[in-house]
C-alpha cells in the first residue's frame, strides 16, 4: 500500500470510530429518555454493527494479520 492510500484508510478508520461512537452515545440517550421510537433505535443499532465490520474490515487493511 502506499503512503498516500495508507493515509486515506486512515483517515476513513478515523471517520468510521467518529461516526460509531456518536452513534453510542446517541443509542444511549435515546435509552435513557425513556420513551423513544423502537424502529429508529433498531435502525441504529444495525447501522453501528455495520460501522463495527467495516472499522474491522479497515484495520485488516492497515494491520494484516501475517502469521510468522
Amino acid at each position: 500500500m502506499s503512503e498516500k492510500q495508507d493515509k486515506q484508510v486512515r483517515e476513513q478508520l478515523l471517520h468510521l470510530q467518529e461516526e460509531h461512537r456518536d452513534l453510542d452515545a446517541a443509542i444511549m440517550a435515546m435509552t435513557q429518555q425513556g420513551t423513544y421510537d423502537q424502529l429508529r433505535l433498531q435502525r441504529m443499532k444495525k447501522r453501528k454493527l455495520q460501522l463495527k465490520d467495516e472499522i474491522s474490515r479497515v484495520e485488516d487493511l492497515l494491520y494484516p494479520d501475517i502469521i510468522a
